[in-house]
């Protein structure tokens, strides 16, 4: 196995470990604030899980990061590729965007959507306007899955 194998596989464990991470911490925040609420009325269960699985994206947008990674080198599909280290470097800070931004953005994403638990305890009604603010913060994991995923495809193997 070369260096720069090695260094893409570490990029694409780096965008799944980080972006899960977030999303575990994320995902883990509304699920605090949601307990609470469906302890007093269980039937805003299904409006509180909404905003609970929105942090849950960065993470399967890392895992996907890695998936495509791993599939782009050949080490899914058993012939992987002989990386010289510009390209194992190259293909590491390819996974940077997601694996920052998904770490961030998730926590982030979690603390908004646990807002909008608040905001669904006290007026379901209003359960949207807390789910399209949740939604606000995708936008940037959105925007660095779609940097990750060009960079990967713009490297010369």
């Amino acid at each position: 196995m070369t260096n720069g194998l090695v260094l893409a596989i570490l990029g694409a464990a780096l965008a799944a470990l980080l972006a899960g991470i977030g999303s575990a911490k994320g995902v883990g925040l509304v699920g605090e604030a949601a307990a609470g609420v469906v302890s007093v009325d269980p039937s805003k269960f299904s409006k509180v899980l909404i905003l609970q699985l929105l942090p849950g994206t960065q993470g399967l947008y890392g895992l996907l990061t890695a998936i495509l990674m791993l599939s782009r080198i050949g080490v899914i599909g058993g012939n992987a590729a002989e990386l010289t280290a510009a390209q194992g470097w190259s293909f590491f800070i390819a996974a940077l965007p997601i694996a920052v931004v998904g770490l961030i953005s998730a926590i982030f994403q979690g603390k908004t959507a646990a807002a909008g638990v608040g905001i669904t305890a006290k007026k379901p009604e209003h359960n949207g306007k807390g789910i399209i603010m949740a939604a606000m913060v995708e936008t940037y994991a959105i925007l660095a899955l779609l940097v990750s995923i060009l960079l990967i495809y713009n490297i010369n193997i």
